[in-house]
């Protein structure tokens, strides 16, 4: 199954155009799944049908889903208090009943994930189009699985769940209580789960798209969302430049010349780095089946939007010691923005706003940081093995 990723910064039409993504495709003929966690309901605003909490269908070969993150919360958290029965008890807890419970900040967010991989799991249809929040959330989302993966092996790391039949001895050496076994089972199942989101958004398959309106505060939007993008390893395949204005020769000697010729700017821009597909403005906010067959959008077979972070080796420039280099694509990065820190076999790189920790690939680990640099878009991270960890040639 084929997943395209939509966002764009907020008011620029990313509900719009995935709606009209996931028709276009519908009425050629490809099963198609539009998925949102848009708390109110614009996916069905701009398909001029309602959209509910189970998938329905709402046109032919169309299927729209917008995930109730409310009742997956309460019962989510229904399960944890009847698995944590014993520990609330100790601790003398009162237990909420789910009519008292109302979603915490992010629920929405972590609805859309696991929306996103029963769909993919189901393979129920050929293209999932996914209506993601404007892009600093759905940048925080798209990174939300690997951050609580780290966190998850940090705090229960795997090889522990090995001494299971020697838990309660530890416990009464160490004085203290050992973690029970649903703990365990729960932090396994919750790997399993966030690492199938990993896979569908890694998957060769999957490609981002990012919609803006071709003006200063789109263009500052693409250079944001594609520099953070980069840091987690992802391209989009294409710039959808929303609400395009008509050509020059129509918009000459009206007001709408300096617009256009601002517009043409920043397209050439975009040209320069990125895909642009151009989608017209049609002098109103699109509404219904209608108003989005007006708008021209772009094929659903684009290229994969992962990119690959090498390692090269070679030679030092003196032609003496080993070196490795880590090539790490970071277009619109700025010098004085970077920085870098090794922690044991991972590294936090920050880039402007933006960060990541990423574990180091398996032949630097043994390796000591010589420097970096960043040259045409791509950061350069250079690494000498380490003499006490490296084994000695014979």
């Amino acid at each position: 199954m084929r997943t395209i990723l939509i966002t764009g910064s907020g008011g620029s039409g990313r509900t719009t155009v995935a709606a009209a993504t996931a028709l276009a495709a519908a009425r050629e003929g490809t099963r198609t799944l539009v998925l949102s966690a848009d708390r109110t309901d614009t996916l069905g605003a701009a398909l001029g049908v309602r959209t509910a909490a189970a998938p329905t269908q709402v046109a032919p070969g169309l299927t729209a889903w917008r995930p109730d993150a409310a009742t997956g919360f309460r019962d989510d958290l229904a399960a944890f208090q009847e698995r944590a029965t014993s520990a609330l008890d100790l601790l003398g807890a009162s237990r909420l009943d789910p009519e008292e419970v109302t979603p915490l900040p992010g629920a929405e967010e972590l609805a859309l994930l696991r929306a996103l991989r029963d769909a993919a799991l189901a393979e129920a249809h050929d293209l999932l189009v996914v209506d993601l929040p404007a892009t600093p959330h759905a940048l925080a989302l798209l990174s939300l699985p690997e951050e609580l993966r780290r966190y998850l092996r940090r705090l229960l790391p795997p090889e522990r769940q090995a001494a299971r039949a020697l838990r309660p001895v530890l416990g009464r050496l160490a004085g203290v209580p050992m973690p029970a076994e649903w703990l365990y089972e729960t932090t396994a199942r919750w790997d399993v789960e966030l690492a199938a989101v990993e896979a569908v958004v890694a998957d060769r398959d999957t490609v981002v798209r990012l919609v803006a309106e071709p003006g200063p505060a789109g263009a500052d939007a693409v250079r944001a969302a594609g520099l953070a993008l980069a840091l987690r390893g992802l391209r989009p395949d294409l710039v959808i430049a929303n609400r395009v204005l008509p050509e020059p020769e129509a918009a000459a000697g009206s007001w709408l010349a300096g617009p256009v010729a601002q517009q043409r700017k920043v397209l050439e821009e975009w040209g320069e780095r990125y895909d642009v597909h151009g989608v017209a403005h049609l002098g109103r906010d699109p509404r219904g089946a209608d108003d989005l067959a007006e708008l021209a959008m772009p094929a659903v077979n684009g290229t994969s939007s992962t990119v690959e972070w090498p390692v090269t080796d070679r030679l030092a420039e003196d032609g003496g010691s080993r070196v490795f280099v880590w090539h790490i694509p970071l277009p619109g990065a700025a010098r004085d923005e970077l920085d870098l820190i090794r922690r044991n076999d991972e590294l936090v790189v920050t880039a402007g706003q933006f960060r990541r920790i990423v574990p180091l690939p398996s032949a630097l680990r043994r390796c000591t940081v010589e420097g970096a640099a960043l040259r045409d878009g791509e950061l350069r991270i250079r690494f000498t093995p380490d003499p006490d960890l490296w084994p000695r040639s014979r």
